[in-house]
């Protein structure tokens, strides 16, 4: 099984993670892609054809350098035309992975992956409507479309685009072999003071906003840690924002997953909401945080009204936060006890693994229904079309009507 990756930055965090899994479960993978502003993984560095520069927020440039690398692409003839499968992530890399697919690779099975809902794409302008056209005939031509989480097809894929093809929700879990720690593990003290920890990508100012606000409404109950890298088009300058501020540590980026683990391992609670899309993206994700939080331990605070709040009020996990979210996050905090705390890891504890870890199994199974949507495509003139609903579960991949598993927000727990 071989699989050919358009990928628009190749230094994305992410990446080597998606690799890993298309290995571990049987695939050769040729990256094709974009550099941005950090380097690619060493570990995947031999694996990567270099397309060119783009940048970040200029959307015009990458369209021309996406334009201009469809020359280069002939140089990898060979390579493409053994392909299976190629895969595509970002609507740009989908219309480069078309013509590549169309010129070299015919009966290559095509699969949009698509991670994040730009909120350009749910704009009513000029461009978004050019923009969901576009999508909308690229889909046409693929056999398949992976997604991160279930809101993006049942808000979104299913609302504006009639017809889909083969659908994959493969959730942002936490990669297996990374979920090795070794030597001891802090722990937090027994609170108050709580910790709450936010990790990541940092890229949301209300975020900031409300936990500023609840270190100030409650500066003996409350200590804020803050690791990742900041977002330069939200917080240019991050010692400037984070540094000195009275109960807020901030620690910069952290290095892997062991120095990942121990963060949320240090914290009582792990901060997983995000407004920098409120009412688009932002709501219908579920992000990396989430998984990790609930496998190493910190309890995650959510909002009710978005797709994390869903997955956690169906399993009765976690703190769920209604609007007014800085008055029901004091509340909460303030009424905190040793109790209610031991309460919500004991719920934590009950999610099972297969939930928040990607295992062996599970990346054979997205291997072999890939390595389908190639027989699909052989066997037909063009793209196999399906309302059906591919979905990772606990039990591996499990076909069901799209649609299904739509969950309700359960009540905010005493907030």
């Amino acid at each position: 099984m071989k699989i050919s990756y358009f990928i628009h930055d190749v230094g994305h965090p992410d990446l080597l993670r998606r690799y890993e899994m298309l290995r571990v479960g049987g695939a050769a993978t040729s990256i094709f892609g974009f550099r941005r502003a950090r380097n690619p993984d060493a570990e995947i560095a031999g694996a990567i054809v270099d397309l060119g520069r783009t940048f970040d927020a200029r959307f015009a440039q990458r369209i021309w350098a996406v334009a201009s690398a469809i020359p280069s692409l002939r140089r990898y003839a060979t390579r493409l035309a053994s392909s299976d499968v190629i895969l595509a992530r970002n609507l740009e890399m989908l219309l480069l992975a078309m013509i590549a697919r169309q010129r070299y690779a015919p009966a290559a099975a095509l699969v949009y992956e698509c991670l994040d809902i730009h909120r350009v794409m749910l704009s009513s302008t000029v461009a978004g409507q050019a923009l969901r056209a576009l999508e909308r005939a690229l889909l046409r031509r693929c056999e398949g479309l992976m997604v991160s989480s279930p809101a993006f097809i049942r808000e979104y894929f299913q609302r504006v685009h009639p017809t889909l093809p083969k659908t994959f929700v493969v959730e942002n879990k936490v990669f297996a072999a990374d979920t090795q720690s070794g030597g001891e593990l802090e722990a937090p003290p027994s609170g108050p003071p709580w910790r709450i920890g936010w990790f990541g990508m940092l890229r949301c100012r209300r975020s900031l906003d409300v936990l500023l606000h609840l270190l100030r409404s409650a500066p003996q109950a409350i200590e804020v840690v803050v690791a990742g890298l900041p977002a330069p088009g939200v917080f240019g300058d991050a010692q400037a924002t984070f540094g000195g501020i009275p109960g807020l540590s901030f620690l910069g980026p952290f290095k892997d997953e062991i120095e990942l683990s121990r963060l949320f391992r240090s914290v009582h609670f792990a901060w997983t909401m995000d407004f920098y899309e409120a009412g688009g993206n932002s709501d219908l994700l579920l992000p990396n945080r989430l998984y990790r939080a609930a496998l190493y331990g910190a309890v995650p605070i959510a909002s009710a009204s978005v797709e994390t709040g869903r997955w956690l009020a169906a399993r009765a996990a976690g703190f769920i936060v209604n609007e007014p979210i800085e008055d029901n996050l004091v509340a909460l905090i303030t009424s905190m006890t040793q109790e209610s705390f031991a309460n919500a890891k004991a719920a934590l504890e009950k999610i099972s693994r297969t939930e928040l870890v990607t295992g062996p199994g599970e990346c054979r199974d997205l291997v072999r229904a890939l390595a389908e949507l190639r027989g699909l495509r052989s066997a037909s003139s063009g793209p196999a079309r399906s309302r059906g609903l591919v979905a990772v579960e606990q039990n591996g991949w499990r076909d069901h009507p799209v649609g299904s598993g739509t969950s309700t927000p359960g009540k905010a727990d005493a907030n």
